[in-house]
């Protein structure tokens, strides 16, 4: 069996970042104790999600879940840090991977000036074991594609006609959930307390989930999640990226 290399620090020198997934609670599941960190540390941290998450609750018709998700994903962003959430409004469960898509996402970067963008899997699988969701693999790959996109005044020109000049400042995406992580945060007390919180603003998501007691069901999957990491990160609770470097 292949020994797994150690998982290296995520770098520190930048000010500002932008996380761009595809459905409220995506960066709920472990990466918020890396944000709070982040933003308790004076880093901005500004959030862009694709869709809304309406077709994510079985038993609440897409009109009443939007505004109900949408609602949960600003009060989890602000326990930490975030303040600026914004919605794309692509439908939820049928992302497209297209110009269309990349041309959003390429806009919010010009918006934000990031140097650190942050996305969720774009892989087919979760690590061979489960099929990832078409919603995710768009939104990753197209972020990942808009980075570049964000920098080149010729891709999209019309984005400079409404005034979002190029952005060629992005120096790395980092990929949450990712099964060949390359860096890693580690996850402070303080820290891993505000990722629970955090992902229990998604009361209504969580109980349409499992019947198990909520607060239980976050602690155990964010330790779980965060102690895998750890185990390649010095042995404490981590949270791990794929780092792409531009």
């Amino acid at each position: 069996m292949t020994e797994l290399t150690e998982l290296r620090p995520m770098p520190e020198d930048w000010h500002r970042a932008l996380a761009v997934v595809a459905h409220p609670d995506d960066l709920e599941y472990g990466c918020s104790a890396a944000i709070a960190q982040w933003t308790e540390a004076g880093r901005e941290v500004a959030y862009v999600l694709a869709t809304r998450g309406e077709a994510g609750i079985d038993t609440l018709h897409p009109a009443d879940a939007a505004p109900l998700r949408e609602r949960e994903q600003r009060a989890s962003a602000a326990v930490v840090g975030v303040s600026a959430v914004e919605f794309l409004d692509h439908r939820d469960g049928v992302v497209e991977y297209g110009t269309a898509l990349r041309r959003d996402i390429a806009a919010a970067i010009r918006r934000h000036r990031p140097e650190l963008v942050i996305t969720l899997n774009h892989r087919d699988t979760w690590g061979g074991v489960a099929w990832n969701t078409p919603d995710h693999v768009a939104v990753g790959r197209a972020t990942l594609d808009a980075a570049a996109d964000a920098g080149n005044r010729w891709i999209f020109p019309e984005l400079v006609e409404q005034g979002l000049e190029p952005w060629d400042g992005v120096r790395w995406v980092a990929v949450a959930g990712s099964a060949t992580p390359t860096h890693a945060v580690a996850a402070t007390e303080a820290g891993l307390e505000a990722a629970v919180r955090s992902l229990l603003e998604h009361r209504a998501y969580i109980e349409a989930l499992t019947d198990q007691d909520p607060e239980t069901y976050v602690r155990e999957f964010l330790a779980s999640a965060t102690g895998a990491a750890g185990e390649r990160f010095g042995g404490w609770p981590a949270v791990a990226f794929e780092l792409f470097t531009r």
